[in-house]
């Protein structure tokens, strides 16, 4: 934005300069502009030999030494009487088209913009807090049975999980815990199963670890214990007003396994599919391996981000709600936190991934929400809780939270 302001300000002295009349006055804008623009020229250089002699790239030398004069060789005409006003014009039109071209690109970066629909987003806690009238949260319709006031185990967990291992706080746990520090804490997927491997949590709850999550649990001698609490169904979803209201399994794993590129391949439209994944080690980036089994993943669409202390870094790109675009999530989340209405759920196999179809598992891609805890751990009150989980006011929690029971 600066540049383009300075931009404008040449542009606005250039064009004075054009229009006085006055002798004097013509020559102090002359004086005035090449001053700006020699300075421009001048740190101009010096970024871009910065950027040059930082570049990892080897670049032959003769070539390096060119890039790193070529600029500067515009102060020669620019101080030159003779081509003042030839090279005035030249940097006229060059702002004019600059300006129109950044304008053009932003416009198109805003629109881009527009389309992206944040898949990861982390859950508002404030929302979800034990212990407050205003809360979210579910509450048991009468008071539990168990209460635990001493070695309460820690508790962590995935966004779209934190509303219901909070109620389990609110209807066990006394009302002195807070949330940020033992024994109430959210890590989210990736750091909280680590922070599980590495024992400073007693339980995890969310989605079955990637395999990478296993192994560095293996690497810290911890192993991880399963206890299902709940079900949840995975989800495939489509721009609102893309034809295709149903996929079948295989048809799935094709286009993301890159044999199916085009929509009209499964009766939809003549358009190129963009099949978007998530970072791994996120929860339903694990649970889409596991859905495709041994059929290969291709690679996810990536997109050029400016990482403050990185630089220009690529990663997995945010789903982008185009046309053409298919994404996945768990149905929880999706209905939630997402919760937007220009995407929808697609039917897989035919069936419908309704709380109904998921709880009598005819939907086809159900899976277990797990209270994921490690073999061995010496506090007695983990055995407790989860039993109590599994009883039906543990499971009248999870219920009225939206999943699925357990049994």
């Amino acid at each position: 934005m600066f540049g383009i302001m300075l931009g404008l300000v040449i542009l606005v002295l250039i064009i004075l300069y054009y229009n006085t009349k006055n002798e004097k006055a013509k020559r102090n804008l002359a004086l005035i502009i090449k001053i700006i623009l020699s300075l421009v020229i001048v740190i101009t250089s010096l970024i871009l030999w910065i950027i040059l002699n930082l570049d990892n790239r080897k670049l032959n030398l003769v070539v390096r030494i060119l890039l790193e004069l070529i600029i500067p060789l515009f102060l020669f005409p620019l101080w030159n009487r003779n081509k003042r006003k030839l090279l005035f014009l030249i940097i006229a039109i060059y702002i004019v088209i600059s300006i129109l071209a950044y304008s053009v690109n932003i416009y198109f970066i805003k629109k881009d913009q527009g389309l992206k629909i944040k898949t990861d987003i982390n859950i508002n806690v404030d929302e979800y807090m034990p212990f407050d009238e205003k809360s979210k949260i579910a509450i048991l319709d009468n008071s539990a049975s168990l209460k635990l006031s001493t070695n309460l185990p820690t508790l962590d967990g995935a966004a779209a999980v934190f509303p219901l291992y909070s109620s389990f706080i609110n209807a066990v746990y006394p009302n002195t815990v807070t949330y940020g520090k033992n024994p109430f804490v959210y890590n989210n997927t990736k750091k909280g199963y680590a922070e599980l491997a590495e024992k400073k949590t007693d339980i995890f709850f969310g989605a079955f670890p990637s395999q990478e999550q296993i192994s560095y649990a293996k690497m810290q001698n911890t192993e991880f214990e399963y206890t299902e609490i709940g079900k949840e169904g995975f989800i495939f979803f489509v721009n609102k007003d893309n034809p295709i209201t149903s996929l079948t399994s295989e048809q799935i794993k094709g286009i993301y396994s890159g044999k199916i590129t085009n929509w009209k391949e499964v009766g939809g439209k003549d358009e190129k599919i963009i099949a978007f994944q998530r970072n791994q080690g996120s929860g339903s980036q694990s649970m889409l391996i596991r859905f495709m089994g041994n059929t290969p993943i291709m690679s996810a669409p990536t997109e050029e981000v400016n990482d403050f202390m990185s630089g220009i870094i690529n990663q997995v790109a945010d789903y982008k709600n185009y046309s053409n675009s298919i994404g996945f999530s768990f149905r929880y989340y999706f209905e939630t936190l997402i919760a937007n209405p220009n995407v929808k759920m697609i039917s897989v196999d035919g069936i419908e991934p309704t709380l109904q179809n998921i709880t009598n598992e005819t939907y086809p891609i159900v899976t277990s929400l797990y209270a994921v805890t490690y073999k061995d751990n010496k506090n007695e009150n983990v055995e407790k809780l989860i039993n109590w989980i599994l009883s039906d006011e543990g499971q009248e929690l999870v219920e009225k939270t939206g999943y699925a029971r357990a049994k």
